[in-house]
């Protein structure tokens, strides 16, 4: 596939080595002539170093580069990647999770027509610690209400992609929020005017397995989930006292749920769901 952009993906790394070789063969099967992929582990203790320092520099046109060092969390490691990053575009790709093949030509081909585009997302897969497939998940086109006030992130960042300008403008992740760092950084992107697209393939797996931080902590997620949209979210951000934001919050987030359920309901998204978990149960009988 020949395109004048560059690709770079962003790993952060912390005691995957079960999955973290699904991710970067899924990186390097793209077969993307112009793509590098960094992995910014943070002292893993699980066997993930002694595979990275088993990789070759190059495998087949993807330029691994890694760096093992201490960090705060999440945040800060995306941070190092997205600032050391060269690439025009650049993805967000966890550990354990995975690009579906055809994903970076998808992603190229909506950027070069469509110049206007900074934050580009997909629809996405659920899939088991096995890899094996729970759900499809078809999204909505952007947005901004349903960003604002859903009671959950639609937008996933496993099949998220930004264009560099995002980065050259000195936006960076919170590095004080450990669980929902996407979701304050997407508000305050879409604050600040950038564009927001949705391209409706299938380009990432997202995992569930016990290990990651969606499994282990909805508590803590939920809570700061809730701090960050009242600190963010200008309208919130604008009223006082706490009692009020929080009864226009409990008057918006069910409109947003129906914002956002209503255009799946009417794109097909739950009938699509529902035979990708019948063809699943089939396929394993």
């Amino acid at each position: 596939m020949k395109s004048s952009l560059s690709i770079s993906v962003v790993t952060p790394s912390f005691n995957q080595v079960s999955f973290i070789q699904e991710a970067l063969e899924s990186v390097r099967l793209q077969n993307y002539p112009v793509c590098e992929h960094l992995i910014i582990d943070g002292m893993s203790t699980d066997g993930t170093i002694d595979l990275l320092r088993s990789l070759p520099s190059d495998k087949n046109c993807t330029n691994i580069t890694w760096v093992a060092e201490q960090d705060s969390g999440q945040s800060e490691a995306l941070n190092k990647g997205f600032r050391w990053a060269q690439g025009d575009i650049i993805g967000w790709l966890n550990s354990d999770d995975r690009y579906r093949l055809g994903c970076f030509e998808h992603v190229v081909k909506v950027f070069e027509e469509n110049p206007d585009v900074d934050v580009l997302y997909g629809d996405y897969r659920v899939v088991d610690e096995s890899g094996r497939l729970i759900q499809v998940r078809p999204e909505i086109k952007f947005s901004k209400f349903v960003l604002f006030y859903h009671r959950v992130l639609y937008i996933p960042t496993t099949a998220t992609f930004f264009r560099r300008r995002i980065f050259d403008d000195d936006n960076w992740l919170d590095e004080n929020l450990q669980y929902v760092m996407d979701l304050e950084f997407f508000i305050r992107l879409t604050s600040n005017g950038y564009r927001f697209r949705h391209l409706s393939e299938i380009l990432a797996d997202f995992r569930l397995q016990p290990a990651s931080k969606t499994c282990r902590n909805p508590d803590k997620q939920r809570r700061e989930h809730e701090q960050v949209i009242f600190t963010s979210v200008p309208l919130l951000r604008s009223i006082e006292p706490k009692c009020v934001k929080i009864c226009v919050l409990l008057l918006f987030r069910p409109l947003a749920a129906v914002r956002r359920y209503a255009e799946k309901l009417l794109r097909g998204s739950y009938l699509r769901q529902l035979w990708s978990i019948y063809v699943n149960a089939n396929s394993e009988m």
